[in-house]
C-alpha cells in the first residue's frame, strides 16, 4: 500500500515536491488514520521557518533517504481506516497534528473517551500539545457544522488566547495598549477578539497593510486600525507590543517610537530576534525593552497545570464561541481538492499571495 506526501526542502521552502512511498505495516497497539481534510494557514509557514529550531520538523519524518526534506505539520480531521488497539474502531474520527500528506500512524496512549496522545518515541521529546487528538464522538469543542472553522482558526485562536492569558497574569505589564503587527492574521485577530473580552480596559491597536486596512477594520475588533508607514502617529502612552510579522524593520520603529512607554515586546510567530535578517543580532541596540519569543505550548501546559482541563476547557471554549460569531463572515472559506493543491497552497501562503478574507481547506 503507498501513500502520499508533500516533502519540503528545510532551508529552501519553495522546494516541496509530491512523493509517493510505501505505508509498511501497521505495528501492533499502533492505528492507521487516513487525513480527511486540514487547513494551510500562516501557522504552518511558521512551523516550516522555525521547525528545526522548536522540533516542528520531527513530529512526521518524511519516508525518505535525504536528511534536508521534511513534511510540514497541518491540524485537521482524520478517520481511522486500520487499528490494531483494541480501543479503537474503523470509522472513529479525530481532530488533531497531522502531516501534509494521505495517512500516518499513531500509538495511543492515555486514552480517555474524548482523546488521547500519540506516543511514538520520536514525537515524545515536542510538547504534548501538539501530540494530543480529540475523539470527535466525545469532544465537547467539537460542533459538526464549524469543522472549517476549527481547522482554520482553532491553533491561532487558541494562541492569541493564551497570548490574552500571559499579558493579564501580568498586569498587561502596566500598560493602556496594545499594538499588534499583522493584524490581519488569524492569530492576531484571535488575541484581539480574547482581548475585547476578558481586557477591555486596554485598547487594542491593529497594524496591517494599506491594501489590508479595510478587511482589519471589518472584523470590528480594534479599536484603532494604521498602516505600518504610520506607526510614527500612534500615540505615546505605556504600550506593549506584540509583532506576529516577524518584520525586524517594523520591530524596530515600534521600539524606536515609544522608546520607555513599550513595556513588553512580545515575539508570536516568528524565529529568535537575533535571527531576524535585517535586525543583524542587534536586538541589544533597540531602546526599551528587549523584544522576548513567546511559544505558546509551554504556557499551555502551565495553564492547564493551574486551572486542569476540564476547567480550562471551558475557558477556551467560552471565548472561542465569541471569536466565531465576532467573525462570522468576515472570511470565505474555500475547500480545494487533492494533495498537490496544499503543495501549491503552502507555496501561495509562503509567497503573501492568499488574501487573508480567504480561508483555505485542503481534502487531500
Amino acid at each position: 500500500m503507498s501513500l502520499a506526501q508533500i516533502h519540503v526542502r528545510k532551508n529552501e521552502l519553495t522546494h516541496a515536491v509530491l512523493a509517493e512511498v510505501e505505508a509498511g505495516e501497521l505495528a501492533e497497539g499502533s492505528i492507521r488514520l487516513k487525513v480527511e481534510s486540514f487547513s494551510v494557514t500562516a501557522n504552518n509557514i511558521t512551523y516550516a521557518v522555525v521547525g528545526d529550531g522548536f522540533g516542528y520538523w520531527n513530529f512526521f519524518p518524511p519516508k525518505t533517504d535525504e536528511e534536508d526534506l521534511g513534511i510540514v505539520p497541518m491540524w485537521g480531521h482524520a478517520v481511522v481506516t486500520e487499528s490494531n488497539n483494541e480501543a479503537f474502531e474503523v470509522g472513529e474520527r479525530v481532530y488533531g497534528y497531522l502531516p501534509m500528506g494521505t495517512q500516518f500512524d499513531v500509538v495511543p496512549g492515555n486514552v480517555t473517551a474524548a482523546s488521547f496522545s500519540d506516543m511514538t518515541d520520536y514525537r515524545q521529546p515536542m510538547s504534548p500539545v501538539y501530540n494530543n487528538y480529540s475523539r470527535l464522538a466525545a469532544d465537547p469543542e467539537h460542533d459538526p457544522a464549524r469543522e472549517n472553522e476549527r481547522m482554520i482558526y482553532g491553533p491561532l485562536f487558541k494562541t492569541g488566547f493564551i497570548i490574552d492569558y500571559f499579558m493579564r497574569s501580568e498586569g498587561w505589564f502596566g500598560a493602556e495598549q496594545v499594538v499588534l503587527t499583522s493584524a490581519s492574521s488569524k492569530t492576531a485577530m484571535g488575541l484581539a477578539s480574547v482581548a475585547r473580552q476578558n481586557s477591555p480596559g486596554v485598547k487594542r491597536i491593529g497594524l496591517t497593510s494599506s491594501g489590508n486596512v479595510d478587511f482589519v477594520e471589518s472584523t470590528g475588533l480594534y479599536d484603532e486600525v494604521h498602516t505600518y508607514e504610520t506607526i510614527g502617529t500612534l500615540p505615546i502612552r505605556p504600550t506593549v507590543s506584540v509583532d506576529f510579522a516577524g518584520n525586524a524593520e517594523v520591530l524596530g520603529r515600534l521600539h524606536h517610537h515609544f522608546t520607555d512607554n513599550l513595556k513588553y515586546s512580545c515575539l508570536v510567530g516568528a524565529t529568535h530576534i537575533e535571527a531576524r535578517s535585517s535586525m543583524g543580532g542587534g536586538a541589544g541596540d533597540l531602546p526599551g525593552p528587549k523584544p522576548t519569543l513567546l511559544f505558546a505550548p509551554d504556557h499551555f501546559v502551565a495553564f492547564f497545570k493551574e486551572h486542569g482541563p476540564v476547567d480550562g476547557g471551558m475557558m477556551i471554549a467560552k471565548t472561542w464561541h465569541a471569536f466565531l460569531n465576532a467573525v462570522d463572515g468576515t472570511v470565505s472559506i474555500e475547500t480545494r481538492k487533492g494533495l498537490d493543491a496544499a503543495r501549491s497552497t503552502f507555496l501561495d501562503m509562503l509567497n503573501g499571495t492568499i488574501d487573508p478574507a480567504k480561508g483555505i481547506v485542503v481534502e487531500p
